[in-house]
């Protein structure tokens, strides 16, 4: 079982500085590879049975996702703010071979600002948002809207208990969310939720004792 987040970043870091584009491009020049190259585990187990189609990865980090979307044939659009990571994924999926990086296109932008298309991917897929309320939720409903008709929403974070324990976790109680707190943002006649709770992992504290936390979890499919 993981014990967290395997690739990207969670936007918030222990400040305001980490929804700083230069920070987390500071952060990732800094070291090697920053997370684990692995896909999110809740993406594998709630996209794998999905027919590929296209999808947006928002806050793609080193394009762990993004990347084993397009393995299966998924047409993405791998979207962060740190061009260090963004080039970091685009090496990594030419290393893959032609087909994986030419399903890939890398989006350079600002994710508390940027507009994506209405209705333009089967999967929007956003791992571990952490941003304050007052960006975040505005942020989720661009994405929901982002959602074709018949495709799917899947958004994941952090969930409010994990403040209770020992980890390590951004600051701010308003940056965290329940899987219903994001289906109440979408609207009733419009949308089906398929999966809404708290699925519990295991994971480490600072001081390397296992602690039980929960990720908030919601997977739902637009209907009209």
């Amino acid at each position: 079982m993981t014990t967290g987040p395997t690739h990207r970043h969670d936007h918030g870091g222990t400040s305001d500085a980490g929804v700083n584009e230069a920070f987390w491009d500071e952060r990732y020049r800094s070291s090697g590879p920053l997370w684990s190259g692995r896909p999110n585990p809740h993406l594998v187990s709630e996209a794998s049975e999905l027919a590929p189609g296209t999808a947006l990865d928002v806050g793609c980090g080193e394009g762990a996702d993004a990347i084993w979307l397009a393995e299966r044939g998924w047409q993405v659009t791998a979207v962060d703010f740190s061009s260090v990571a963004l080039d970091r994924g685009a090496a990594r999926a030419s290393e893959l071979g032609g087909d994986v990086a030419a399903r890939i296109t890398w989006v350079h932008a600002d994710l508390t600002e940027w507009v994506p298309p209405a209705s333009s991917w089967d999967l929007v897929s956003v791992q571990f948002m952490h941003l304050p309320r007052d960006q975040r939720e505005p942020l989720q409903r661009r994405l929901a809207a982002a959602v074709a008709r018949g495709g799917t929403l899947l958004v994941v974070g952090h969930h409010p208990s994990d403040l209770q324990t020992t980890v390590a976790r951004p600051v701010g109680p308003d940056r965290y969310f329940t899987a219903s707190d994001v289906a109440a943002l979408l609207p009733s006649d419009q949308w089906m939720t398929l999966v809404d709770e708290a699925r519990a992992r295991i994971s480490e504290d600072p001081d390397g004792h296992a602690v039980t936390v929960h990720d908030a979890l919601l997977r739902a499919q637009r209907t009209s």
